[in-house]
């Protein structure tokens, strides 16, 4: 399994994606409310490049002209044909079962750096970088 430091954490706000090239694979990470997710920017339709599409919720109806939207910012829609995917499962909207988009283990760790700059005494500053996991 591959290891690869993305960013820091902060870098990556809510709502943002994040398009990174990894073991010659094109993967988006998403942060939504805090918590990330990283899908191949490939749509199993046609190729598209996914993760440059709308990110939006599901609009739900419990009666005629009554709608809502749920799930605001975890629904990843296809920029050429409007396929929708759930960024958190990688599942296809429409038919969760036989469609599906390569999702991507993402962790928030902490990072110690020597900073070598400095001749009197070590440093060292700990920050929370997003790592990908292939």
């Amino acid at each position: 399994m591959g290891r690869h430091v993305i960013c820091r954490a902060g870098e990556l706000q809510p709502g943002e994606v994040r398009i990174v090239e990894a073991e010659k694979r094109s993967i988006g990470i998403f942060n939504i409310r805090g918590d990330f997710y990283a899908l191949r920017n490939t749509c199993p339709h046609k190729g598209a490049p996914l993760c440059r599409g709308i990110i939006t919720g599901l609009v739900v109806s419990d009666e005629p002209l009554q709608m809502q939207m749920t799930r605001n910012g975890e629904v990843l829609r296809c920029p050429w044909h409007g396929w929708e995917f759930d960024i958190t499962t990688g599942r296809s909207v429409y038919n969760p079962h036989r469609m599906l988009v390569k999702t991507y283990d993402v962790a928030v760790e902490q990072m110690v750096e020597d900073d070598p700059s400095v001749e009197t005494y070590p440093v060292q500053v700990e920050e929370e970088f997003l790592v990908l996991y292939i």
